[in-house]
């Protein structure tokens, strides 16, 4: 089976601790080695240019489809061949910008029936008699294309059904997730000259395009028009074709550097960074200002010492740090009541003050500014206090905007990549421009907060306009309204994070968003054979209007406009067939064109042909478990904009597994119950696992975490989309090995250590047998903990990590994400969790009294429920 690898049922998998989020692989029985952390790597380092490097074939995950590049993500030191975009980050994210529909009536690429197209079936000869249309790489090099494996796209099946009704199933669904932004150590190919695009639709020439060797014309493999190549692809033999990168792979990156010089790529010690303007809460009390304190220092010193910073502080007024004061805190202060005046603006920026800085020119005056801060002396509750956050916003923007940050040696600098605004907040916005009332019974409460959401997402898309994204992160224990704040991150292609307190979680997230950026300016492209139909787009991201048929006849792609260009993020693309597919194959083509931070214009082109066939069991058999499972956890989050919404998709969870058994499965004889396909196995745990889940259940305490994880999930990337749905349960073993397991609740064993990575969160619960064991519980912990962080070491944003012991009021926390499976009978514990024949009898009586009743369905009982048969495990 063409199955991904995943956590799966009752098996053991090698996990490699380089390798933060990849998927574990399935069925072989592998002891984990010891975690260890790798050497701190190089965020940027100098690219090197690969421009006649012909690829050889590599395989990746086997849910990705297409590159045959060797791809290794995670590795510690990355060797990039193109000038890297984000820090190498293999799974993070931001929270989605507003997530939006194309119309099924949305057009897509017309097949032209022209003089000059050209049938894929017979290729024509011209009257020199030499000039035969070839497709240009051989049978074999496509093949090992097909099979390997892209890291920048991943489709729910390998294969695509010929026919429109079996195709188009709604419950299961064909789509793709895409990581536009992805960067991994064996990069896309470099090529420094312009595209040949195809003059009809606008297609890029790929390595799926048919080539006249004579003439050098190739034919386009979306719309099948004929195109010229100014005589570059001109070739005695279908080999020589293979030294073009775009002919050779099916992912290239043309490159335009900013200077216009030729062969020439700005490296990493030239870069010019982004400015960051912190913009800090000062209405906290002493223990959340301690640790904010510590982690702002710790920043600061994490940083390149080229960084340009700035520091405001928001509560009633708004103070600007000023940096020309060396020994002393000094700041000027602006009301926060309204918003920035330009004369105010002006006065400030043109006047003799310094509130933009390079690390390495000010680092002891910014250490004092923040040992200057003083905790709140009024005696207000923590959500009564005046806080003019928006104003602060306003006055950042201002200051990014100022030309004296931008001015050296008399020559204006363009910033490479976003600017980034970082707002650290204890509270709700209650003063000024975007403010709501302290009390949320407040008579005008309504109207005010409509008023605000409107204010604060305009506010967002003058960041954007300005290139500027907003991240906003959260800590303590006082409401902070997220519904008012999160249109101010989303509009303008940031994130919104809530925290415990100010501590390690949070000083490490502070980190992670300053440097994640990958590049600004991205416009996403899709087109597809005539045959598909694009639905539905899920990410950070809104539909682009742009009138591209002045230069392309008939260039019906859809177009998105990219909030920001981030390793981050993903787009999830949901697609049918618009009839019965009659060729043998579909192709799929996305465009990425960004500036990224090295102020190169990108334009990254990925290639996809996926077969199609009329068997719908060879379909099934090609289908992603993974990726399908995350496109239908989209879709469906989709929906769910508040609790009662979040009831209601669980409902519609239950309708999608009986309607998949329905059509793809088989009914048992002499019975009305339907078995569940076996090559969709591992479907219905993932499913499970997301309606008991934080995303659609009860887990989480309050609404306004649900919607930030639904906000952070809907723009995910893979790897962390799945973790977020699926936990990944590892068992701690002596010598420091560890064992990955199903995430059951028979994996809770009184004389064991176990790691539950949810995503967001990960869980170290330690038995209560292990724990009376001082010197064995101690390294225990330590050796999870090491796990913990290797596992999550690039991840974006950074989990909390929570520690305790059986028993404890925390291991609820631990207990809600595993499914009961303590209630069904022993046979089927074992094919489910077959560690559990490795315990002794005297072990599993104990294990099976340590549990206690309540009402939740195991899988199998939910599945009975639904009037369908388990699966067998795979």
């Amino acid at each position: 089976m063409a199955n991904p690898p995943q956590p799966s049922h009752g098996y053991s998998a090698t996990l490699t601790p380089t390798q933060p989020d990849a998927p574990s692989p399935r069925p072989e029985k592998n002891l984990i080695p010891p975690p260890f952390l790798s050497p701190a790597a190089a965020r940027f380092p100098p690219p090197r240019l690969q421009q006649e490097q012909i690829p050889s074939p590599s395989t990746r995950t086997p849910n990705l489809l297409s590159p045959a590049n060797g791809v290794k993500t995670g590795s510690p030191i990355p060797h990039l061949s193109t000038p890297p975009g984000p820090p190498v980050f293999s799974s993070p994210l931001r929270p989605a910008a507003v997530p939006f529909r194309t119309s099924p009536a949305t057009p897509q690429p017309v097949a032209i029936s022209s003089s000059s197209s050209l049938p894929a079936s017979s290729p024509p000869y011209y009257s020199n008699g030499s000039a035969e249309l070839q497709h240009q790489v051989s049978d074999a090099t496509e093949e090992s294309f097909h099979l390997g494996k892209s890291p920048y796209v991943l489709f729910s099946a390998d294969k695509v059904l010929k026919r429109k009704k079996q195709a188009n199933v709604p419950s299961l669904g064909f789509g793709a997730l895409v990581s536009p932004g992805r960067e991994i150590s064996a990069g896309p190919q470099v090529i420094q000259r312009d595209p040949h695009r195809c003059q009809n639709c606008g297609a890029y020439a790929n390595l799926y395009c048919n080539i006249l060797l004579g003439s050098g014309q190739w034919q386009c493999a979306i719309c099948r028009n004929l195109n010229g190549s100014d005589g570059e692809y001109v070739a005695t033999s279908k080999e020589e074709l293979l030294n073009y990168p775009e002919l050779s792979s099916p992912m290239v990156d043309y490159v335009q550097t900013g200077n216009k010089r030729p062969g020439f790529i700005p490296v990493g010690d030239i870069r010019i960074s982004a400015p960051i303007l912190l913009v800090i809460d000062e209405c906290l009390d002493e223990p959340h200002l301690q640790h904010l304190q510590s982690s702002l220092h710790a920043f600061v010193d994490s940083l390149p010492p080229t960084t340009r910073i700035g520091i405001i502080l928001y509560g009633r007024t708004v103070s600007v740090y000023d940096f020309s004061e060396e020994s002393v805190a000094s700041a000027d202060m602006l009301p926060g009541d309204r918003s920035p005046t330009q004369d105010s603006l002006k006065s400030l920026i043109y006047g003799t003050g310094i509130y933009l800085s390079a690390i390495h020119a000010s680092l002891p005056v910014i250490h004092t500014i923040f040992s200057s801060l003083r905790p709140y002396k009024l005696n207000l509750p923590e959500a009564s206090r005046d806080r003019c956050l928006g104003t602060a916003v306003e006055v950042a923007l201002g200051i990014i905007q100022g030309p004296s940050a931008e001015i050296s040696r008399g020559i204006v600098k363009r910033s490479g990549g976003n600017s980034r605004i970082i707002v650290c907040a204890g509270g709700p916005n209650t003063y000024g421009p975007g403010s709501v009332p302290h009390s949320l019974s407040h008579p005008n409460y309504p109207h005010m907060e409509k008023s605000a959401l409107k204010w604060m997402e305009h506010l967002g898309q003058e960041t954007h306009r300005q290139n500027t994204v907003v991240d906003i992160l959260c800590a303590g224990t006082c409401p902070v309204r997220v519904p008012i704040l999160q249109p101010l991150a989303k509009a303008s292609g940031g994130v919104l994070i809530l925290h415990d307190d100010f501590g390690e979680a949070f000083g490490v997230n502070l980190q992670r968003a300053s440097t994640r950026a990958a590049g600004s300016h991205g416009l996403f492209e899709i087109r597809c054979s005539d045959d598909i139909l694009i639905t539905q787009v899920v990410g950070p991201g809104e539909e682009a209007h742009i009138d591209a048929h002045e230069t392309f006849k008939n260039d019906n792609s859809l177009s998105i406009q990219m909030l920001s260009i981030e390793e981050t993020q993903s787009f999830a693309l949901s697609m049918e067939t618009k009839g019965d597919i009659k060729s043998d194959y579909v192709f799929f083509q996305f465009a990425i064109q960004y500036s990224n931070v090295y102020q190169a214009d990108i334009s990254r082109v990925i290639t996809v042909r996926l077969p199609t066939v009329d068997s719908v069991s060879a379909y099934l058999e090609s289908v992603q478990d993974d990726v399908a499972a995350v496109l239908v956890a989209k879709r469906t989050l989709l929906q769910a904009k508040n609790y009662s919404d979040a009831i209601d998709m669980r409902a519609t969870i239950d309708e999608r597994v009986k309607d998949i058994a329905l059509k793809f499965g088989s009914q048992l004889p002499k019975s009305k119950l339907y078995r569940f396909p076996k090559e969709l196995s591992v479907v219905p745990e993932h499913l499970f696992h997301l309606r008991r889940g934080p995303l659609l259940g009860s887990i989480v305490g309050h609404e306004d975490e649900r919607s930030v994880l639904r906000n952070l999930f809907l723009n995910a990337s893979f790897d962390l989309s799945l973790r977020m749905i699926a936990p990944r349960c590892l068992m701690h073993r002596e010598g420091g090995t560890f064992e990955e397991l199903p995430a059951y609740d028979l994996a809770m064993q009184s004389d064991a250590a176990v790691v539950l990575d949810h995503g967001t969160d990960v869980f170290i619960w330690l038995g209560a047998e292990l724990a009376a064991d001082e010197g064995k519980s101690a390294a225990a912990l330590a050796a999870c903990r090491t796990l913990a962080e290797e596992l999550t070491e690039s991840r974006f944003p950074a989990p909390r990590i929570l520690a305790f012991k059986e028993g404890s009021s925390q291991a609820r926390y631990f207990v809600s994400r595993l499914i009961p499976a303590h209630k069904d009978p022993p046979y089927e514990q074992e094919a489910r969790f077959p560690q559990l024949r490795t315990l002794t009898q005297d072990q599993r009586i104990k294990l099976k009294s340590s549990f206690l009743h309540f009402d939740d369905p195991s899988l199998c009982e939910w599945m009975r429920g639904l009037k369908l048969v388990p699966p067998e495990p795979s």
